[in-house]
């Protein structure tokens, strides 16, 4: 279990306010952070990486203290098994994929591991190659690889996909989430792409001012609990004119006629869309 009690003073979208948050992330789940820009979702995964320091507050981690600034215990990053992945892939463009990765590994680690990740990322035709000749998709995967090359106890990703396109978007999706699996992660993901925090998390806190307003599955979180026995899909609007709108959900393109029910939804507008008749609800 991964205990977090912090207060920290920030400067907010609204001006001067505190993050005040109190949770508990059990192990192996998949936690994403929603709410909107300056909330203060990636000061909350700066604070557990250890990269901010809070005012007050206890970091607890599957029993051993990260923090606790009541007995002065603040462990540094590198200290911390942590794994950060931002969306600007931070890798060193004078070194190939492999050895970004063998730079990441910890001293006295064996080498294997690395050739592991390479392959878990499907990085094998670009082990020897450097990231400026490589494509954002796959620069993210690099990145994800060097973060996973430390065995984190936990890996924390700040909105890591939303620089690509939807097509790539979704086959990372798709890697992140074997991957999660396969390597039975704890993973903490600040997105704020609803159909993608649908296909890959478990759990969703939903902050705003430095608050948690609420906590729970995604269904519950976004208000689709009470549609329980129907088939929903959730997607996002690509397209929208007076005779049509396209509806991305799943990895595929949905045409639906406008109507007075769709008139008022825009592209980027994140939708639940009942499958039995291709009714839209649109969601916060």
């Amino acid at each position: 279990m991964i205990k977090i009690s912090i207060q920290k003073k920030l400067h907010m979208a609204g001006g001067d306010g505190a993050l005040n948050i109190d949770v508990e992330l059990p192990v192996q789940s998949f936690t994403a952070l929603y709410g909107a820009s300056g909330a203060g979702k990636t000061s909350l995964l700066r604070i557990i990486a250890g990269l901010l320091q809070p005012e007050q507050g206890i970091i607890e981690v599957n029993g051993k203290i990260w923090l606790n600034t009541a007995k002065k215990i603040n462990l540094p990053p590198q200290k911390r098994n942590i794994g950060l992945v931002f969306q600007d892939y931070a890798l060193f463009p004078n070194m190939t994929v492999e050895e970004n990765l063998l730079y990441a590994l910890p001293a006295n680690a064996n080498k294997s591991k690395v050739q592991q990740l390479i392959e878990i990322t499907g990085l094998q035709n670009l082990a020897q190659q450097k990231p400026q000749v490589l494509s954002g998709g796959q620069k993210q995967r690099v990145a994800l690889a060097r973060a996973l090359v430390r065995q984190p106890e936990i890996l924390l990703l700040d909105e890591p996909l939303s620089a690509v396109d939807d097509a790539t978007r979704i086959n990372l999706q798709n890697e992140l989430q074997l991957i999660h699996q396969q390597l039975k992660l704890t993973t903490v993901l600040v997105s704020h792409h609803i159909p993608e925090i649908y296909k890959l998390a478990n759990r969703v806190i939903r902050m705003d001012q430095g608050s948690i307003l609420q906590a729970g599955t995604p269904a519950q979180v976004f208000g689709l609990h009470q549609q329980q026995g129907k088939l929903i899909l959730i997607g996002e609007v690509l397209f929208a004119d007076d005779s049509r709108i396209e509806i991305l959900a799943q990895g595929n393109i949905i045409p639906i006629p406008t109507s007075a029910q769709t008139h008022s939804l825009k592209v980027g507008d994140k939708v639940s869309i009942h499958a039995a008749d291709l009714s839209l609800q649109k969601l916060s």
